[in-house]
């Protein structure tokens, strides 16, 4: 009894004691604002932000404790989701050694598309939906990563049309409100951070252009990141995973602040996983540039570096983490029709039988452009990435923070022998109305960038990207 009336005698004292923050000081004769109410009192910006990602565990080896995983759990028929490619592959094989190890009961879909559509989501979900699979497990890049998020929402949502859950305006965008199944996505590129994230992203086709589907409820359980799996990834695959991670961390470490986007939500259930940047979010945003800067060159050049291409899985956890809760902008909301309407370029390094721009290459082909767009609303940010990536920006005006930073990466890009623009992969000045096209519905990203965007600034962005050189 002593104890309890102490507890209460505590819980008193904090409520009365005075609050030094502006929202609640007792200097104001009255508090008008409260998180709770500032929908209704009219606050038009959001006041908070959320920080959350996957569990992940790291390390050499570590894909061997995945049938151990899914007893703990208490799976009892497991979804194992990968690529006719990987499907053969020592990552593959490491799983399915340790499920049959440890006596767990699984059925495998193996036809996952790089770079996956509407189509191809709705074929794996299709397949999840016929069976009472209790467990997910992905195997591969962000596209089999997400692909097996898509099939776990609808297959848990049977009722759901495919545009529910669609990010608006291309689609309904509804939110995921029910429980899902555990995912374990285990990741063989160093790239899309997709083991971290909320997020879906796959090709709409009847508009050429990418959206996604978000939600934290997507998330996997775990993300297993072993390290190993990336030494089988070509030469090129490498290169342009590791410029999603480079975007990644530049995009979320640039994005509009998360206190200056707009709406405020009315619940908290409709605050988006894309917030806008924030402290949490900075940290790891630029730990993970500061990890490509290090790592991204030697991984590209030599797939035997094991301390390379672990420090770059590892940097792709990173960015996923900091972009998972801050968001991207506009590299990544021009990339979508720059893949969505690729005529005949077929990416060196992928097996597919289909024309591919991969999604890191077309994100960072217009970040120059980008970068020097954007940089007059957070200079200091632009000439930090700068200096992080090799700039020497002692002496630099703030004004130069975009040109510094454009030729940065350009230079980088050259050394790691990246195509020369929009033109070197099938495009010319006429397709830029298309490609601005496709842009304008990504508002879930593009309306994150630092300075608001016209057509007519999107036009020149694209123009500004035909040739880097």
């Amino acid at each position: 009894m002593a104890d309890r009336k102490r507890v209460a005698h505590l819980l008193q004292q904090l409520a009365s004691a005075a609050c030094r923050c502006p929202a609640h000081s007792h200097t104001n004769s009255s508090c008008t604002y409260h998180p709770a109410s500032s929908h209704a009192s009219g606050r038009k910006t959001d006041y908070a932000f959320e920080m959350s990602c996957s569990s992940i565990r790291y390390g050499e080896g570590v894909t061997r404790e995945i049938g151990m995983d899914l007893k703990n759990l208490g799976a009892q028929n497991v979804c194992l989701m990968t690529d006719k490619n990987l499907s053969k592959l020592p990552p593959v094989m490491a799983v399915l050694d340790s499920l049959t190890k440890h006596g767990v009961k699984y059925e495998c879909y193996d036809s996952v598309r790089v770079e996956p559509t509407d189509g191809s989501f709705k074929l794996a979900i299709d397949f999840a939906k016929k069976k009472d699979f209790d467990a997910y497990v992905a195997v591969g890049g962000g596209s089999v990563i997400d692909t097996c998020k898509a099939a776990n929402l609808y297959s848990c949502n049977p009722e759901a049309e495919f545009l529910d859950y669609v990010n608006a305006p291309i689609g309904k965008g509804k939110p995921v409100t029910g429980p899902l199944k555990p995912i374990i996505a285990v990741p063989t590129t160093a790239g899309t951070g997709s083991e971290t994230t909320g997020v879906a992203i796959f090709d709409f086709e009847d508009l050429k252009a990418k959206t996604g589907i978000a939600s934290r409820l997507l998330r996997p359980t775990l993300g297993m990141v072993d390290p190993l799996h990336t030494l089988h990834m070509p030469t090129r695959v490498a290169a342009n995973s590791g410029f999603d991670v480079l975007c990644h961390a530049l995009e979320s470490f640039t994005a509009l602040p998360y206190d200056k986007r707009s709406p405020c939500p009315a619940n908290p259930i409709s605050r988006p996983a894309y917030q806008g940047r924030n402290p949490i979010s900075d940290v790891w945003a630029r730990h993970a540039l500061h990890m490509v800067s290090k790592y991204l060159k030697r991984a590209v050049r030599d797939s035997d570096d094991v301390e390379a291409r672990s420090g770059m899985h590892l940097a792709s956890v990173f960015a996923g983490i900091g972009f998972g809760n801050a968001g991207v902008h506009l590299c990544h909301g021009m990339s979508y029709p720059i893949a969505g309407n690729v005529k005949k370029y077929k990416a060196k390094g992928y097996e597919v039988d289909h024309p591919l721009v991969p999604h890191g290459l077309s994100v960072v082909l217009t970040s120059p452009a980008v970068f020097t767009f954007t940089a007059s609303m957070c200079p200091e940010r632009h000439l930090e990435a700068a200096e992080i990536l090799g700039a020497d920006v002692r002496n630099v005006k703030a004004a130069d923070a975009g040109f510094i930073l454009a030729d940065t990466l350009k230079n980088f890009l050259y050394d790691l022998e990246v195509e020369d623009g929009l033109s070197a992969i099938g495009y010319s000045k006429d397709d830029i109305p298309i490609l601005v096209e496709g842009t304008v519905p990504q508002e879930r990203v593009t309306k994150l960038a630092p300075r608001s965007h016209t057509e007519e600034d999107l036009t020149n962005l694209f123009a500004a990207s035909m040739k880097l050189y």
